[in-house]
């Protein structure tokens, strides 16, 4: 196991980089369309309409979990049969819809237009409705647009495109300050700030925060410290505005966390001391928690196939601090700069791939019998109908894993399908 020490940074291991299988063949994977599930829960005053298909409701309705008549803060503008025909005019009617929206969700103040695969296929020129929408709703309600078509994105991409549609009406700064970006709970949100303030880094402001129209100032004083590997567009957008990139690992696990927090303190000149006094209790219970799940994974054999952009500093957790094996870490997208700390914490002879032949990987994982493989929902259940544990990898999105109260959740979230399976089995 690795000893975490508040004040040596985790980048400092390093190992030759390795070869990466790249595979462009067919793939299993949400849309980004599944990425407004969790944002509309963190925008508190932000309404996502899809612009899309019927199939596009059933699938944001059913991933939501939410009841029709509990009015969440999304919806579906039905592109119907006339729509794809070009009978209809889908600009006059989705004018209409968006007018009746505003008026029905008067506490509504940003409106996000999200493309999907029919509004792809016919053209609808959303960026050109949400500028004209926009000139008609301001100052009551800001309209942006971004996609979250299938043919266009997978699965976490929704999340980045959302907020790289964000970053063009941020304010401009030239203060020094620390931005965070990508989505987190609110609840660790809350932890992270208040170390932030113990250690004396801020101000510091959270992208997105809880509302979208508090939109947070950007500019060359800003230091970016990203929370989600899957936000490259957005981050390579702020970068363009002036900030700069404060390389980490992410925080998943004792580890990471405390590798992500040493780059702030890094850049804010904070002392070991410090950072020793407020970091090494919470180090301390979270190293502590982590014990009680190590026994039922420490020496198993995981296979992580691609979906959520979460495999690698998810791997990095669970071999370096649980001790599991890796056999493959797949990623739907291998982006170097967003995981540039990570790579060097991978071990040796680990397969690393990008992208997805899933007839070819599943016969990988077929002959390496993995203990547990992480997977998206569609290949989880034919899986496990062949014997394989399985942990479905849109939980691990869903769940509040980061930092140092949610690590042993997160080991227990990979633990539990090898606990159940080792029930079934006596």
């Amino acid at each position: 196991m690795t000893q975490i020490a508040v004040d040596v940074p985790v980048r400092a291991v390093a190992r030759a980089a390795a070869p990466v299988l790249r595979e462009r063949g067919q793939h299993e994977v949400f849309c980004g369309l599944t990425g407004i599930v969790w944002l509309h829960r963190k925008l508190q005053d932000a309404f996502f309409l899809v612009v899309g298909s019927r199939t596009c409701a059933h699938l944001i309705q059913s991933a939501a979990g939410v009841m029709i008549f509990a009015e969440p803060r999304f919806g579906t503008a039905i592109l119907t049969d006339r729509d794809l025909a070009g009978i209809a005019d889908a600009n006059e009617e989705l004018d209409r819809v968006c007018t009746q929206l505003v008026a029905r969700r008067p506490e509504i103040r940003t409106l996000f237009l999200v493309g999907s695969c029919p509004s792809e296929v016919i053209k609808l020129d959303l960026a050109k409705a949400a500028e004209r929408l926009s000139a008609r709703l301001l100052p009551q309600v800001r309209v942006l647009n971004y996609s979250g078509s299938g043919i266009e994105t997978t699965f976490t991409q929704g999340e980045d495109n959302a907020l790289l549609s964000m970053v063009p009406v941020l304010p401009a700064t030239q203060e020094r300050k620390l931005l965070v970006v990508g989505c987190l709970a609110d609840v660790i949100e809350d932890q992270f700030r208040r170390h932030f303030d113990a250690l004396g880094i801020g101000p510091v402001e959270f992208f997105p925060g809880r509302r979208a129209a508090d939109l947070p100032a950007v500019g060359p004083g800003t230091d970016l410290l990203a929370a989600q590997p899957f936000n490259g567009a957005t981050v390579r957008a702020l970068v363009a505005r002036g900030a700069r990139l404060l390389p980490a690992p992410y925080p998943l696990g004792v580890e990471g966390t405390t590798a992500w927090f040493g780059a702030a303190c890094a850049a804010w000149n904070v002392s070991a001391e410090k950072r020793q006094a407020v970091l090494g209790p919470a180090i301390e219970r979270a190293t502590a928690s982590l014990a009680r799940h190590r026994g039922s994974l420490q020496g198993k054999r995981l296979f992580l196939l691609p979906d959520s952009q979460l495999e690698i500093p998810l791997a990095r957790f669970l071999h370096r601090e649980m001790g599991m094996q890796l056999i493959e870490v797949a990623t739907p997208y291998l982006d170097r700069t967003m995981l540039e700390s990570e790579l060097p914490l991978l071990p040796t002879g680990v397969t690393l791939a990008e992208g997805q032949d899933v007839e070819r990987q599943l016969d990988r994982l077929r002959s390496a019998r993995p203990d547990l493989t992480i997977c998206g929902l569609g290949l989880a259940n034919p899986l496990e109908a062949e014997g394989f544990a399985t942990k479905w990898s849109i939980e691990l999105v869903f769940t509040p894993i980061h930092g140092y109260e949610q690590a042993a959740d997160l080991a227990e979230i990979c633990a539990r399908p090898l606990r159940r399976r080792a029930l079934l089995t006596v």
